[in-house]
């Protein structure tokens, strides 16, 4: 069925269902990244870090916790709306807190990356590999995608009219 053939219910009903998959992927890393997270604060080397590494640490903590309830939140508005004729309202909603987990994970897994960097490499070595951890996610999960968007409906040709017509 092309998505010219759905219906506006079947569309959103796939938008929804595709959006929710793509958010269990998000949820898995990001449940990772947080038990990492929990497990570094319980260790030796934590107890006998400087003030800098403990900062860094619970700022990281603080950004997966966010990142969590971001990325969790819109399976709880798909269950408490759930039949209420809402789901436009759900995926508009949704999304703008996917987008917001995706951006709280990646400064989390910058942090995560600035944390490991100070053990392996520390000071400034650290701080570029962060950097560019950051300037990484930055591209791959905002400024590529915004571009093309922008670009695509600028340059998408008009729709094929079907001989039917």
């Amino acid at each position: 069925m092309s998505e010219a053939e759905e219906s506006e219910q079947e569309q959103l009903a796939r938008n929804l269902a595709e959006l929710l998959q793509e958010l269990r992927v998000a949820q898995a890393g990001v449940q990772i990244l947080f038990g990492f997270l929990l497990s570094i604060a319980f260790t030796q080397q934590y107890a006998e870090a400087d003030v800098y590494i403990k900062t860094t640490h619970f700022i990281t903590v603080l950004f997966a916790t966010a990142a969590t309830a971001l990325l969790t939140a819109p399976a709880a508005w798909h269950r408490v709306l759930f039949r209420a004729g809402r789901r436009e309202r759900i995926i508009d909603a949704a999304n703008k807190l996917a987008v917001s987990g995706l951006i709280c994970l990646a400064v989390a897994v910058t942090g995560t990356v600035l944390l490991i960097g100070e053990v392996v490499l520390g000071g400034w070595g650290a701080i570029v590999v962060a950097v560019l951890t950051a300037i990484g996610f930055s591209l791959l999960w905002l400024i590529i995608p915004w571009r093309e968007r922008v670009n695509g409906d600028r340059s998408s040709p008009p729709p094929i009219e079907s001989a039917s017509q």
